[in-house]
């Protein structure tokens, strides 16, 4: 029996982050985002930061208005991310973990140590029709959390295993995969949806891409970057490319 089909979910954060670096209009988020849909995106991410360092709430808005595949909104468990996350209803809710201080989201959402907590947030967005997604670390305890709180979608962090690969350190990668592997398998056996991503590139993707378990993966940093060079539509063209070879086990 085939696998089913891997999405792919283009984050576009970034090109808010160059435009942004500036101050002006350019290059607009909205336009990557269709840019994606064109080049065969299933999807587009947006992480709408408390400090609002890259994507805006305009941004938000606009993606909303004009997006015909699923919004992937990101945010933080609080208060005023819940009350945006209400007014626009996207697709997808994915809580992710934040802190004003880091460059990027370093690590998973610790669910197992507030569950009461985050099962009271997630709620109304469920109530809402939003689907909710947990991006954690592969860690049975935290899997386990996420699905006594309702979620319906975990995300699983590939960085560790990303980092471990573009560092050549072999046996830290394989043991990062296995455990992902492991937990995807653990993951799915709860009924959870699973999803991964943070730090995949071409070279890194194909394993991750191979899990049956896996139903997508939201790459944004690398395919922004690799813009530069072969424009973003050909850039996810060949992510995508890579992800349907390694599904097929090509």
């Amino acid at each position: 029996m085939p696998h089913p089909k891997l999405r792919l979910g283009v984050n576009i954060d970034h090109v808010a982050t160059v435009r942004n670096a500036r101050g002006g209009a350019y290059p607009d988020p909205l336009r990557a985002a269709k840019l994606a849909e064109e080049a065969g995106a299933d999807g587009i991410t947006a992480h709408l930061r408390e400090d609002r360092r890259h994507i805006s709430d305009a941004d938000i808005e606009g993606l909303t208005e004009i997006l015909t595949v699923p919004l992937n909104f990101e945010m933080a468990a609080t208060e005023e991310m819940q009350a945006i996350a209400l007014r626009h209803r996207p697709h997808a809710v994915c809580i992710v973990p934040e802190k004003r201080e880091e460059r990027t989201t370093e690590g998973g959402l610790e669910v197992a140590q507030d569950e009461n907590r985050l099962a009271d947030f997630i709620a109304p967005l469920r109530e809402a029709g939003c689907r909710v997604s947990i991006f954690i670390a592969a860690d049975r305890r935290q899997i386990e959390s996420a699905h006594r709180i309702g979620a319906e979608v975990i995300e699983l962090h590939t960085g560790a295993y990303c980092d471990a690969h573009a560092e050549g350190r072999t046996e830290d990668r394989d043991a990062e995969l296995a455990r992902l592997t492991e937990m995807a398998t653990f993951a799915q056996g709860l009924g959870l949806e699973v999803h991964a991503g943070h730090g995949l590139t071409y070279d890194s993707v194909g394993p991750i891409a191979a899990l049956p378990e896996v139903r997508e993966l939201n790459i944004g940093h690398f395919l922004i970057g690799e813009a530069i060079f072969r424009g973003l539509g050909p850039a996810i063209e060949e992510m995508r490319r890579i992800m349907d070879a390694a599904r097929a086990g090509d």
